[in-house]
C-alpha cells in the first residue's frame, strides 16, 4: 500500500487543517507515493521505537506526538531527535504524526478516554468557530437527488448526530446560452425556463474542495450556479476537550479509585474533594489546563487532564475537582484508537502496536 492511501484516510477523519498553529502533524519523514508493508503504531517516536520498527520490519511509524516541532539547522548525533532522523532515513522508515487534529475531532482522543471511563451524552468542551461554510447550489429538480448524494458522499450535510441534512426551496431558473455555450437544456441564443431546486448544505471548510468537485461532476449544467457563505457558527464536531456524564453518580473517592483502574494509573494528582458525588465529567487528553474555565462553566464535578502547574491548581477555586493523571497516561490509549480505526478501514494491511513504554516520567 502507498502512504498516501493512509494519509487520505487520516485527512478524512482528522484533517490536518484542524491542528493547532504550534503543531507539526503530518508526514514528517517519507514520501506519499512510497509503498509500505507494515506500520508500527506508537504514542511517541523515540530511538527505542525506531529500533523496534527495524526489528519488526515495519517501514512506517504512525505516532500521536510529532517528534519534530522546531526548525532543525543541522542533523548530527548529539541530540536524540537528530539520531532518530538519521536512523529513520538510513533504514527507509517513514514517520507520520496525527496530533492535535486528532485531539480536535469528536471521534478522536477524548472520545477514547470517555469510552474508557464510561461517559455518555458527549459534547465538545470548547468547540471551534469559523470552521463551517454554507454551500448553496441551484439544480434542475429532476437531478437534485443525484447532486445531493454526491455532496453527502464528499462530506457535506452533517450536523451533530445527523447526516444528509439539507434545506431545499423549489423555484424557477432562467438562462440563455451564447454562441460558445453547449447547454444541457434548451438551445443557444434562446431563453430557457427550468424548474429548479435551491439546495443548501453545511460543509466543513476542510472538505469544501472535494464537495465542490463532487457537486460539479454530478451537476448536469455546463455552468453551475452556486455560492459559498462562510459561517461563524460553533462547530459541535470539532474542538478541544469533551464533556459527558456517568450513567449514575458515584462518590468522589470511589470514582478516583475506579479511574486509576480504568486508565491504568499509578498516581493521581488532584485538588480538594469539593464535590462529594461525581456525575458530570470534563476531560482533555494531554495538556488541558487551558480548558479549566470551560470545565467550570460546564458545571462539571471533575476535570480529568494532565500537566497542571502548581499555581494552576488554585484556579479550581473550590468549584471543581482537578484530576491530573499524567500526559502519557491520558493519551496512551490513543494507540488503540488508531489501531481500531486503521484495521477497520485497511483489512489487508499489517498494523502493529508498539511495545515500547515511551513515557519519559517514572514513579517510585
Amino acid at each position: 500500500m502507498q502512504i498516501k492511501d493512509l494519509t487520505n484516510f487520516f485527512e478524512s477523519w482528522a484533517p490536518s487543517s484542524l491542528q493547532e498553529s504550534y503543531d507539526n502533524s503530518g508526514l514528517l519523514i517519507g514520501e506519499k507515493d512510497s509503498t509500505v508493508s507494515q506500520a508500527l503504531i506508537t504514542l511517541d517516536v523515540t530511538e527505542a521505537v525506531l529500533d523496534e520498527a527495524i526489528e519488526t520490519s515495519s517501514d512506517l511509524i504512525i505516532a500521536h506526538h510529532p517528534f519534530i516541532f522546531k526548525g532543525i539547522k543541522r542533523i548530527g548525533d548529539h541530540h536524540w531527535i537528530d539520531r532518530c532522523i538519521r536512523k529513520a532515513i538510513k533504514h527507509d522508515i517513514s514517520i507520520y504524526a496525527i496530533h492535535t487534529n486528532l485531539d480536535n475531532v469528536h471521534t478522536g482522543v477524548n472520545q477514547k478516554i470517555a469510552e474508557k471511563i464510561g461517559l455518555q451524552n458527549l459534547t465538545i468542551l470548547s468547540p471551534k468557530k469559523d470552521t463551517l461554510s454554507k454551500l448553496t447550489v441551484f439544480v434542475p429538480t429532476s437531478d437534485k437527488q443525484k447532486v445531493l448524494d454526491a455532496m453527502y458522499e464528499a462530506g457535506a450535510g452533517n450536523i451533530g448526530n445527523y447526516d444528509h441534512c439539507s434545506f431545499q426551496v423549489e423555484g424557477t431558473g432562467t438562462f440563455r446560452g451564447n454562441a460558445a455555450s453547449n447547454p444541457t437544456i434548451g438551445k443557444q441564443g434562446e431563453d430557457e425556463t427550468v424548474k429548479e431546486t435551491r439546495l443548501e448544505v453545511l460543509v466543513p471548510n476542510y472538505a469544501l474542495g472535494q464537495v465542490l468537485s463532487a457537486m460539479t461532476k454530478a451537476h448536469p449544467y455546463e455552468e453551475v450556479a452556486h455560492y459559498i457563505t462562510p459561517l461563524s457558527n460553533i462547530n459541535q464536531e470539532t474542538g478541544a476537550g469533551m464533556f459527558g456524564e456517568l450513567s449514575e453518580e458515584i462518590a468522589a473517592e470511589a470514582f478516583l479509585s475506579k479511574l486509576k483502574t480504568q486508565m491504568n494509573l499509578s498516581v493521581i494528582r488532584h485538588t480538594n474533594i469539593v464535590k462529594h458525588k461525581i456525575k458530570r465529567v470534563a476531560i482533555c487528553g494531554g495538556s488541558g489546563s487551558f480548558l479549566l474555565g470551560n470545565a467550570i462553566s460546564s458545571k462539571a464535578d471533575i476535570f480529568i487532564t494532565a500537566d497542571f502547574k502548581y499555581h494552576d491548581f488554585f484556579e479550581a477555586n473550590g468549584e471543581i475537582i482537578i484530576a491530573d493523571i499524567g500526559h502519557y497516561e491520558s493519551e496512551v490509549f490513543t494507540k488503540e484508537l488508531l489501531l481500531d480505526a486503521l484495521t477497520k478501514n485497511f483489512t489487508k494491511f499489517a498494523f502493529r502496536l508498539s511495545k515500547v513504554d515511551t513515557n519519559p516520567i517514572k514513579y517510585l
